[in-house]
Protein backbone atom coordinates (compact mmCIF):
# COMPACT_ATOMS: atom_id res chain seq x y z
CA UNK A 1 0.00 0.00 0.00
CA UNK A 2 1.27 3.40 -1.15
CA UNK A 3 -0.07 6.64 0.18
CA UNK A 4 1.14 9.84 -1.26
CA UNK A 5 0.86 13.30 1.06
CA UNK A 6 1.61 16.90 -0.27
CA UNK A 7 4.57 19.12 0.96
CA UNK A 8 6.72 21.83 0.18
CA UNK A 9 10.55 22.36 1.02
CA UNK A 10 11.93 25.56 1.62
CA UNK A 11 15.14 26.14 -0.95
CA UNK A 12 15.90 29.59 -0.05
CA UNK A 13 12.98 31.62 0.01
CA UNK A 14 11.70 29.95 -2.80
CA UNK A 15 9.21 26.54 -1.45
CA UNK A 16 9.09 23.99 -3.64
CA UNK A 17 6.44 21.13 -3.88
CA UNK A 18 7.61 17.85 -2.22
CA UNK A 19 5.16 14.07 -2.44
CA UNK A 20 5.84 12.36 0.84
CA UNK A 21 5.26 8.90 -0.18
CA UNK A 22 4.82 5.98 2.26
CA UNK A 23 5.18 2.24 1.38
CA UNK A 24 3.60 0.08 4.25
CA UNK A 25 4.47 -3.72 3.53
CA UNK A 26 5.88 -6.93 4.82
CA UNK A 27 9.01 -6.76 6.16
CA UNK A 28 11.31 -5.98 9.41
CA UNK A 29 9.00 -3.19 11.39
CA UNK A 30 10.83 0.18 11.02
CA UNK A 31 10.22 3.58 9.93
CA UNK A 32 13.08 4.30 6.85
CA UNK A 33 13.19 7.44 5.16
CA UNK A 34 15.09 8.44 2.34
CA UNK A 35 15.23 11.81 0.71
CA UNK A 36 15.97 13.15 4.00
CA UNK A 37 19.71 13.56 5.82
CA UNK A 38 20.09 10.31 7.94
CA UNK A 39 20.00 12.67 11.43
CA UNK A 40 16.20 14.50 10.20
CA UNK A 41 14.95 11.02 9.54
CA UNK A 42 15.87 9.44 12.59
CA UNK A 43 14.49 12.32 15.28
CA UNK A 44 11.11 12.29 13.19
CA UNK A 45 10.54 8.69 13.06
CA UNK A 46 11.16 8.83 17.18
CA UNK A 47 8.48 11.70 17.48
CA UNK A 48 6.32 10.31 15.55
CA UNK A 49 6.36 6.93 17.17
CA UNK A 50 6.37 8.53 20.32
CA UNK A 51 3.64 11.02 19.48
CA UNK A 52 1.32 8.13 18.47
CA UNK A 53 2.08 6.30 22.09
CA UNK A 54 0.79 9.18 23.81
CA UNK A 55 -2.76 9.68 21.50
CA UNK A 56 -3.21 6.07 21.68
CA UNK A 57 -2.63 5.85 18.15
CA UNK A 58 -1.22 2.18 16.26
CA UNK A 59 1.94 2.40 14.31
CA UNK A 60 1.80 -0.54 12.17
CA UNK A 61 4.56 -3.35 13.16
CA UNK A 62 5.33 -3.94 9.24
CA UNK A 63 8.10 -2.35 7.00
CA UNK A 64 7.73 1.72 6.85
CA UNK A 65 9.43 3.19 3.65
CA UNK A 66 9.23 6.89 3.69
CA UNK A 67 10.60 8.87 0.12
CA UNK A 68 10.71 12.52 -0.11
CA UNK A 69 10.27 13.24 -3.39
CA UNK A 70 12.14 14.81 -5.66
CA UNK A 71 14.59 13.32 -3.58
CA UNK A 72 17.83 15.96 -4.94
CA UNK A 73 15.88 18.85 -2.79
CA UNK A 74 17.81 19.45 -0.12
CA UNK A 75 15.57 18.57 2.95
CA UNK A 76 16.16 18.95 7.00
CA UNK A 77 14.53 20.03 10.01
CA UNK A 78 11.43 18.61 11.58
CA UNK A 79 8.27 20.14 9.21
CA UNK A 80 8.06 17.22 7.98
CA UNK A 81 6.83 15.42 11.06
CA UNK A 82 2.95 16.05 9.72
CA UNK A 83 3.24 14.95 6.44
CA UNK A 84 5.27 11.40 7.43
CA UNK A 85 2.78 10.85 10.38
CA UNK A 86 -0.46 11.23 8.23
CA UNK A 87 0.79 9.24 5.69
CA UNK A 88 1.37 6.30 8.15
CA UNK A 89 -1.53 6.67 10.18
CA UNK A 90 -4.61 8.44 8.33
CA UNK A 91 -7.08 6.15 6.80
CA UNK A 92 -7.18 5.53 3.46
CA UNK A 93 -9.95 8.00 1.98
CA UNK A 94 -12.95 5.33 1.60
CA UNK A 95 -15.62 8.23 -0.07
CA UNK A 96 -14.68 10.63 -3.28
CA UNK A 97 -15.05 14.09 -1.31
CA UNK A 98 -12.54 12.28 1.53
CA UNK A 99 -10.51 11.25 -1.69
CA UNK A 100 -10.68 14.94 -2.86
CA UNK A 101 -9.78 16.52 0.68
CA UNK A 102 -6.98 14.54 1.00
CA UNK A 103 -5.08 14.67 -2.75
CA UNK A 104 -5.67 18.89 -2.70
CA UNK A 105 -4.41 19.49 1.00
CA UNK A 106 -0.77 19.96 1.80
CA UNK A 107 0.88 19.63 5.16
CA UNK A 108 3.79 21.36 7.15
CA UNK A 109 4.40 20.94 10.54
CA UNK A 110 6.65 19.61 13.90
CA UNK A 111 4.66 16.84 15.89
CA UNK A 112 5.66 17.11 19.36
CA UNK A 113 6.25 14.34 21.75
CA UNK A 114 2.30 14.16 22.79
CA UNK A 115 1.15 14.69 19.65
CA UNK A 116 0.59 18.58 19.69
CA UNK A 117 1.83 20.95 16.32
CA UNK A 118 4.50 23.51 17.15
CA UNK A 119 5.29 26.26 14.47
CA UNK A 120 8.00 25.73 11.54
CA UNK A 121 9.32 28.70 9.77
CA UNK A 122 8.31 29.71 6.42
CA UNK A 123 4.89 29.26 6.17
CA UNK A 124 4.01 32.04 5.10
CA UNK A 125 6.00 32.02 1.76
CA UNK A 126 4.99 28.42 1.16
CA UNK A 127 1.23 29.37 1.60
CA UNK A 128 1.80 32.08 -1.20
CA UNK A 129 3.55 29.35 -3.73
CA UNK A 130 0.75 26.71 -2.55
CA UNK A 131 -1.80 29.47 -4.35
CA UNK A 132 0.14 28.73 -7.54
CA UNK A 133 0.47 25.21 -7.38
CA UNK A 134 -2.91 24.07 -9.27
CA UNK A 135 -3.06 20.84 -7.26
CA UNK A 136 -3.16 22.23 -3.63
CA UNK A 137 -6.69 23.87 -2.73
CA UNK A 138 -5.85 23.84 1.25
CA UNK A 139 -2.68 23.75 3.31
CA UNK A 140 -2.62 22.90 7.17
CA UNK A 141 -0.38 23.82 9.53
CA UNK A 142 0.08 24.93 12.57
CA UNK A 143 -2.29 26.98 14.81
CA UNK A 144 0.53 28.71 16.12
CA UNK A 145 1.64 30.10 12.69
CA UNK A 146 -1.96 31.09 11.58
CA UNK A 147 -0.82 34.86 11.60
CA UNK A 148 1.74 34.54 9.98
CA UNK A 149 0.50 33.11 6.85
CA UNK A 150 -2.51 36.37 7.11
CA UNK A 151 -3.32 38.04 3.69
CA UNK A 152 -2.61 35.09 1.34
CA UNK A 153 -4.49 34.87 -0.58
CA UNK A 154 -5.63 31.56 -3.35
CA UNK A 155 -5.07 29.22 -1.65
CA UNK A 156 -7.11 27.91 2.20
CA UNK A 157 -4.77 28.18 4.98
CA UNK A 158 -6.03 26.42 8.44
CA UNK A 159 -4.83 25.64 11.72
CA UNK A 160 -4.81 22.52 13.73
CA UNK A 161 -3.73 22.17 16.92
CA UNK A 162 -2.60 18.82 17.13
CA UNK A 163 -2.29 15.28 14.77
CA UNK A 164 -5.67 13.71 15.56
CA UNK A 165 -7.32 17.21 14.76
CA UNK A 166 -5.45 16.66 11.22
CA UNK A 167 -6.43 13.11 10.56
CA UNK A 168 -10.10 14.11 11.70
CA UNK A 169 -10.38 16.87 8.94
CA UNK A 170 -8.81 14.98 6.21
CA UNK A 171 -10.89 11.63 7.40
CA UNK A 172 -14.25 13.76 7.85
CA UNK A 173 -13.56 17.44 7.19
CA UNK A 174 -13.88 18.46 10.73
CA UNK A 175 -13.05 22.11 10.50
CA UNK A 176 -9.98 23.36 11.52
CA UNK A 177 -8.89 27.42 12.48
CA UNK A 178 -8.70 29.28 9.39
CA UNK A 179 -6.00 32.26 9.54
CA UNK A 180 -6.68 35.53 10.52
CA UNK A 181 -7.12 38.73 7.59
CA UNK A 182 -3.82 40.62 7.40
CA UNK A 183 -3.82 44.21 8.70
CA UNK A 184 -5.33 47.16 7.02
CA UNK A 185 -2.72 49.89 7.98
CA UNK A 186 0.47 50.29 9.49
CA UNK A 187 1.29 50.16 13.04
CA UNK A 188 4.04 53.07 13.39
CA UNK A 189 2.63 54.82 16.70
CA UNK A 190 5.76 53.44 18.85
CA UNK A 191 8.30 54.74 16.21
CA UNK A 192 10.83 57.53 17.09
CA UNK A 193 9.79 60.65 15.71
CA UNK A 194 11.90 63.64 13.61
CA UNK A 195 11.02 66.11 16.55
CA UNK A 196 13.71 64.15 19.03
CA UNK A 197 16.48 65.59 17.46
CA UNK A 198 17.49 69.37 18.11
CA UNK A 199 19.07 71.20 15.35
CA UNK A 200 20.87 69.38 12.17
CA UNK A 201 18.49 71.02 9.66
CA UNK A 202 20.87 69.99 7.02
CA UNK A 203 20.88 66.32 7.84
CA UNK A 204 16.74 65.93 8.28
CA UNK A 205 17.06 68.27 5.04
CA UNK A 206 19.06 65.05 3.75
CA UNK A 207 17.22 62.37 5.47
CA UNK A 208 14.02 63.55 3.48
CA UNK A 209 15.50 63.64 0.29
CA UNK A 210 16.66 60.19 0.85
CA UNK A 211 13.60 58.75 1.99
CA UNK A 212 11.75 60.92 -1.37
CA UNK A 213 13.74 59.05 -3.86
CA UNK A 214 15.24 55.46 -1.94
CA UNK A 215 19.01 56.88 -1.96
CA UNK A 216 21.10 55.25 -0.23
CA UNK A 217 22.89 57.95 2.64
CA UNK A 218 26.20 57.97 4.43
CA UNK A 219 26.61 60.04 7.30
CA UNK A 220 29.99 61.22 9.19
CA UNK A 221 30.59 63.38 11.96
CA UNK A 222 32.42 63.02 15.44
CA UNK A 223 30.48 61.27 18.55
CA UNK A 224 27.58 62.31 19.92
CA UNK A 225 26.29 64.70 16.87
CA UNK A 226 23.12 62.35 16.38
CA UNK A 227 23.66 60.06 13.43
CA UNK A 228 22.36 57.31 14.60
CA UNK A 229 19.37 59.09 16.12
CA UNK A 230 18.88 60.79 12.59
CA UNK A 231 19.31 56.72 10.50
CA UNK A 232 16.41 54.78 13.20
CA UNK A 233 14.21 58.08 12.45
CA UNK A 234 14.32 56.79 8.68
CA UNK A 235 11.82 54.20 8.73
CA UNK A 236 9.22 56.86 10.05
CA UNK A 237 9.65 58.50 6.98
CA UNK A 238 8.51 55.93 4.87
CA UNK A 239 5.57 55.12 3.35
CA UNK A 240 3.57 51.63 4.29
CA UNK A 241 4.58 48.70 2.36
CA UNK A 242 1.99 47.83 -0.23
CA UNK A 243 0.32 44.41 0.47
CA UNK A 244 2.54 42.54 -2.41
CA UNK A 245 5.68 44.06 -0.41
CA UNK A 246 4.29 43.19 2.54
CA UNK A 247 4.12 39.77 2.30
CA UNK A 248 7.11 39.21 0.36
CA UNK A 249 8.83 41.01 3.40
CA UNK A 250 7.10 39.08 5.82
CA UNK A 251 8.27 35.49 3.58
CA UNK A 252 10.88 36.32 3.80
CA UNK A 253 11.39 37.09 7.94
CA UNK A 254 9.34 33.56 8.21
CA UNK A 255 12.00 31.57 6.25
CA UNK A 256 14.73 33.27 8.27
CA UNK A 257 12.88 31.94 11.28
CA UNK A 258 12.97 36.02 13.07
CA UNK A 259 9.07 35.85 13.31
CA UNK A 260 8.24 35.72 16.94
CA UNK A 261 5.03 32.71 17.69
CA UNK A 262 1.84 34.33 16.68
CA UNK A 263 3.38 37.45 14.69
CA UNK A 264 1.45 38.88 11.81
CA UNK A 265 2.67 40.56 8.28
CA UNK A 266 2.83 44.63 9.19
CA UNK A 267 2.99 47.06 6.63
CA UNK A 268 6.07 49.01 8.18
CA UNK A 269 9.23 48.95 6.29
CA UNK A 270 11.79 46.86 8.06
CA UNK A 271 14.79 48.05 9.81
CA UNK A 272 17.78 46.20 10.24
CA UNK A 273 21.11 47.47 12.23
CA UNK A 274 23.73 44.64 12.71
CA UNK A 275 26.69 44.98 14.62
CA UNK A 276 30.14 46.14 12.89
CA UNK A 277 31.05 42.20 14.04
CA UNK A 278 28.33 40.77 11.61
CA UNK A 279 29.92 37.38 9.71
CA UNK A 280 30.10 37.48 5.55
CA UNK A 281 27.62 34.62 6.43
CA UNK A 282 25.34 36.91 8.58
CA UNK A 283 25.07 39.76 6.73
CA UNK A 284 24.80 38.44 3.45
CA UNK A 285 22.87 35.05 3.90
CA UNK A 286 24.25 31.40 4.06
CA UNK A 287 25.24 28.51 6.10
CA UNK A 288 24.98 24.71 5.68
CA UNK A 289 20.93 25.04 5.19
CA UNK A 290 21.12 28.91 3.18
CA UNK A 291 19.07 31.22 5.36
CA UNK A 292 18.62 35.20 4.54
CA UNK A 293 21.20 37.15 5.93
CA UNK A 294 20.69 40.64 6.97
CA UNK A 295 20.57 42.15 3.39
CA UNK A 296 17.83 40.51 3.03
CA UNK A 297 15.59 41.04 6.12
CA UNK A 298 15.94 44.54 5.30
CA UNK A 299 14.38 44.02 1.79
CA UNK A 300 12.40 47.03 0.75
CA UNK A 301 13.34 48.55 4.08
CA UNK A 302 16.35 49.97 5.31
CA UNK A 303 19.83 48.79 6.34
CA UNK A 304 21.47 50.76 8.75
CA UNK A 305 25.61 50.10 9.33
CA UNK A 306 26.89 52.09 12.35
CA UNK A 307 30.93 52.73 12.63
CA UNK A 308 30.91 51.56 8.61
CA UNK A 309 35.13 51.76 9.07
CA UNK A 310 34.46 49.06 11.76
CA UNK A 311 33.04 46.56 9.48
CA UNK A 312 35.86 43.96 7.77
CA UNK A 313 36.70 45.50 4.59
CA UNK A 314 35.84 42.35 2.57
CA UNK A 315 32.24 42.15 4.11
CA UNK A 316 31.52 45.83 3.35
CA UNK A 317 33.15 44.90 -0.60
CA UNK A 318 30.78 42.13 -0.34
CA UNK A 319 27.62 44.27 -0.44
CA UNK A 320 28.36 45.93 -3.80
CA UNK A 321 26.60 42.90 -5.46
CA UNK A 322 23.58 43.13 -4.16
CA UNK A 323 23.51 47.26 -4.11
CA UNK A 324 23.55 47.36 -7.86
CA UNK A 325 21.48 43.76 -8.57
CA UNK A 326 19.06 43.76 -5.20
CA UNK A 327 20.12 40.14 -5.27
CA UNK A 328 22.21 37.81 -3.06
CA UNK A 329 23.42 34.52 -4.58
CA UNK A 330 24.85 31.37 -2.47
CA UNK A 331 26.14 28.88 -4.19
CA UNK A 332 26.55 25.26 -2.63
CA UNK A 333 28.11 22.11 -4.27
CA UNK A 334 24.76 20.82 -5.25
CA UNK A 335 22.29 23.46 -5.66
CA UNK A 336 22.61 27.46 -5.78
CA UNK A 337 20.06 29.85 -4.06
CA UNK A 338 18.90 33.88 -4.60
CA UNK A 339 17.68 35.77 -1.21
CA UNK A 340 15.68 39.39 -2.52
CA UNK A 341 17.96 42.23 -1.45
CA UNK A 342 16.74 45.50 -2.68
CA UNK A 343 17.25 47.86 0.50
CA UNK A 344 18.15 51.28 1.00
CA UNK A 345 21.41 51.72 2.43
CA UNK A 346 22.37 54.56 5.56
CA UNK A 347 25.79 54.18 7.18
CA UNK A 348 27.20 56.11 10.03
CA UNK A 349 31.04 57.10 10.62
CA UNK A 350 33.61 59.16 12.49
CA UNK A 351 35.85 61.08 10.40
CA UNK A 352 38.91 59.81 12.24
CA UNK A 353 39.54 56.76 15.00
CA UNK A 354 39.11 59.41 17.84
CA UNK A 355 36.22 61.19 15.96
CA UNK A 356 36.91 64.81 16.90
CA UNK A 357 39.11 65.57 13.66
CA UNK A 358 36.33 68.18 12.71
CA UNK A 359 36.28 69.12 16.26
CA UNK A 360 39.73 71.18 15.94
CA UNK A 361 42.62 70.36 15.66
CA UNK A 362 43.19 70.40 19.49
CA UNK A 363 40.83 67.71 19.94
CA UNK A 364 41.98 65.48 17.50
CA UNK A 365 44.41 63.19 18.24
CA UNK A 366 44.91 61.30 15.23
CA UNK A 367 47.87 62.13 12.84
CA UNK A 368 47.46 61.90 8.94
CA UNK A 369 48.40 58.11 8.50
CA UNK A 370 45.91 56.79 10.87
CA UNK A 371 43.23 58.83 9.43
CA UNK A 372 43.60 57.74 6.20
CA UNK A 373 44.25 54.10 7.17
CA UNK A 374 40.58 54.47 9.31
CA UNK A 375 38.72 56.40 6.15
CA UNK A 376 40.55 53.59 3.74
CA UNK A 377 38.78 51.00 5.32
CA UNK A 378 35.35 52.21 2.99
CA UNK A 379 36.76 51.41 -0.09
CA UNK A 380 36.32 53.54 -3.04
CA UNK A 381 33.73 51.64 -4.90
CA UNK A 382 31.32 50.75 -2.09
CA UNK A 383 31.72 54.94 -0.81
CA UNK A 384 30.49 55.80 -4.46
CA UNK A 385 27.25 53.89 -4.35
CA UNK A 386 25.98 56.40 -1.92
CA UNK A 387 24.28 59.28 -3.45
CA UNK A 388 24.11 61.89 -0.36
CA UNK A 389 27.33 61.79 1.90
CA UNK A 390 26.80 64.68 4.65
CA UNK A 391 29.12 65.79 7.26
CA UNK A 392 26.49 65.98 10.66
CA UNK A 393 28.24 68.68 13.05
CA UNK A 394 28.01 68.75 17.06
CA UNK A 395 24.93 69.77 17.86
CA UNK A 396 24.79 73.60 19.27
CA UNK A 397 23.90 75.33 22.81
CA UNK A 398 21.36 77.49 21.37
CA UNK A 399 19.53 73.95 19.73
CA UNK A 400 19.83 72.16 22.87
CA UNK A 401 18.42 74.88 25.21
CA UNK A 402 14.99 73.07 27.57
CA UNK A 403 13.09 76.45 26.52
CA UNK A 404 13.86 75.83 22.37
CA UNK A 405 10.41 74.87 20.37
CA UNK A 406 10.24 71.56 19.32
CA UNK A 407 11.42 70.66 15.52
CA UNK A 408 9.31 69.69 13.28
CA UNK A 409 8.03 66.04 13.86
CA UNK A 410 7.88 62.70 11.20
CA UNK A 411 4.20 63.05 10.41
CA UNK A 412 4.90 66.79 8.31
CA UNK A 413 8.02 65.35 6.56
CA UNK A 414 6.61 61.62 6.27
CA UNK A 415 3.60 63.93 4.97
CA UNK A 416 6.00 65.51 1.66
CA UNK A 417 8.02 62.18 1.30
CA UNK A 418 4.53 60.91 0.74
CA UNK A 419 4.09 63.33 -1.90
CA UNK A 420 7.32 63.37 -3.80
CA UNK A 421 7.24 59.42 -4.15
CA UNK A 422 3.71 59.56 -5.25
CA UNK A 423 5.00 61.98 -8.00
CA UNK A 424 7.88 60.28 -8.77
CA UNK A 425 6.15 56.97 -9.00
CA UNK A 426 3.60 58.27 -11.62
CA UNK A 427 6.33 59.55 -13.35
CA UNK A 428 8.64 56.70 -13.30
CA UNK A 429 5.67 54.09 -14.21
CA UNK A 430 4.33 56.40 -17.48
CA UNK A 431 8.11 56.51 -18.52
CA UNK A 432 8.92 52.83 -18.52
CA UNK A 433 5.23 51.93 -19.13
CA UNK A 434 5.20 50.04 -15.69
CA UNK A 435 2.34 49.32 -13.01
CA UNK A 436 2.52 51.99 -10.12
CA UNK A 437 3.58 49.31 -7.73
CA UNK A 438 6.53 48.31 -9.88
CA UNK A 439 7.51 51.45 -10.70
CA UNK A 440 11.39 52.10 -9.12
CA UNK A 441 11.93 55.71 -6.97
CA UNK A 442 14.09 57.70 -9.16
CA UNK A 443 17.50 55.79 -7.12
CA UNK A 444 16.57 52.78 -9.13
CA UNK A 445 15.44 54.67 -12.42
CA UNK A 446 17.96 52.60 -15.24
CA UNK A 447 19.99 55.40 -17.45
CA UNK A 448 18.31 54.97 -20.11
CA UNK A 449 14.94 56.57 -18.96
CA UNK A 450 16.97 59.92 -17.76
CA UNK A 451 16.75 61.56 -20.57
CA UNK A 452 12.89 61.53 -20.10
CA UNK A 453 12.81 61.62 -16.55
CA UNK A 454 15.13 64.30 -15.76
CA UNK A 455 14.42 67.17 -17.70
CA UNK A 456 16.46 69.72 -16.78
CA UNK A 457 16.43 73.69 -17.76
CA UNK A 458 19.11 75.20 -19.60
CA UNK A 459 20.77 76.63 -16.51
CA UNK A 460 20.57 73.70 -14.78
CA UNK A 461 22.14 71.56 -17.64
CA UNK A 462 25.45 73.94 -17.43
CA UNK A 463 25.90 73.81 -13.81
CA UNK A 464 25.69 70.16 -14.09
CA UNK A 465 28.44 70.39 -16.99
CA UNK A 466 31.02 72.46 -14.83
CA UNK A 467 31.00 70.14 -12.16
CA UNK A 468 31.59 67.01 -14.30
CA UNK A 469 34.50 68.78 -15.94
CA UNK A 470 35.67 70.87 -12.68
CA UNK A 471 35.60 67.74 -9.93
CA UNK A 472 36.26 64.69 -12.60
CA UNK A 473 32.59 62.82 -12.38
CA UNK A 474 32.31 59.27 -14.15
CA UNK A 475 29.36 58.88 -15.96
CA UNK A 476 27.63 56.91 -12.86
CA UNK A 477 28.50 60.21 -10.89
CA UNK A 478 26.75 62.28 -13.04
CA UNK A 479 23.88 59.77 -13.12
CA UNK A 480 23.97 59.67 -8.91
CA UNK A 481 23.81 63.95 -9.13
CA UNK A 482 20.90 64.11 -11.41
CA UNK A 483 18.82 61.04 -9.56
CA UNK A 484 19.68 63.25 -6.32
CA UNK A 485 18.08 66.43 -8.61
CA UNK A 486 14.93 64.60 -9.92
CA UNK A 487 14.10 63.52 -6.61
CA UNK A 488 14.65 67.95 -5.03
CA UNK A 489 12.64 68.60 -7.85
CA UNK A 490 9.79 66.42 -6.87
CA UNK A 491 10.20 67.00 -3.49
CA UNK A 492 9.82 71.20 -4.73
CA UNK A 493 6.83 69.86 -6.96
CA UNK A 494 8.58 70.92 -10.16
CA UNK A 495 8.34 69.04 -13.23
CA UNK A 496 12.37 70.59 -14.75
CA UNK A 497 15.40 70.24 -12.55
CA UNK A 498 16.88 73.66 -11.88
CA UNK A 499 20.19 74.88 -11.43
CA UNK A 500 19.90 75.23 -7.49
CA UNK A 501 18.53 71.71 -7.29
CA UNK A 502 21.43 70.40 -9.22
CA UNK A 503 23.89 72.52 -7.32
CA UNK A 504 22.00 70.99 -3.57
CA UNK A 505 22.72 67.35 -5.32
CA UNK A 506 26.13 68.57 -6.00
CA UNK A 507 26.79 69.77 -2.14
CA UNK A 508 25.82 65.86 -1.03
CA UNK A 509 27.89 64.79 -3.69
CA UNK A 510 30.99 66.18 -2.79
CA UNK A 511 32.05 65.31 0.33
CA UNK A 512 34.20 61.85 0.64
CA UNK A 513 33.96 60.02 3.58
CA UNK A 514 35.66 60.85 6.87
CA UNK A 515 35.58 64.77 5.63
CA UNK A 516 38.86 66.09 4.43
CA UNK A 517 40.25 62.35 4.60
Amino acid sequence: MIRTVRSFALVGVAPEPVRVEVSIRRGTPGIHATGLTARAARASAERIRASAAALGLRVPGLRITVNLAPADLPKDGAAWDLPIAVGILGQEPARDEARRRWDGTALIGEIGLDGSLRPVRGVLAIALRSAVEPAVRTLVVPEANLPEAAGATGVRVLGAPDLPAVLAFLATGRPLTPAPAPPDRADDGDLPDLSDVRGQQSAKRALEIAASGGHHLLLSGEPGAGKTMLARRLPGLLPPLSPTRCLETAAIHGVAGRLPPGARPVRRPPFRAPHHSVSPAALLGGGAVPRPGEVSLAHNGVLFLDELPEFRPATLDALRAPLEEGVVRVARARFAVAFPARFQLVAAMNPCPCGYRTAGSDACTCDEGQVRRYVGRVSGPLADRFDLRLEVPAVAWRDLRPSRAPAADTAAARFRVAEARDRAERRNGRILDRARDAAPLNAALPARALPSACRMEAGAERVLGQAAERHGLSARGVHRVLRVARTIADLAGRERISAGHVAEALHYRGRSPGGGG
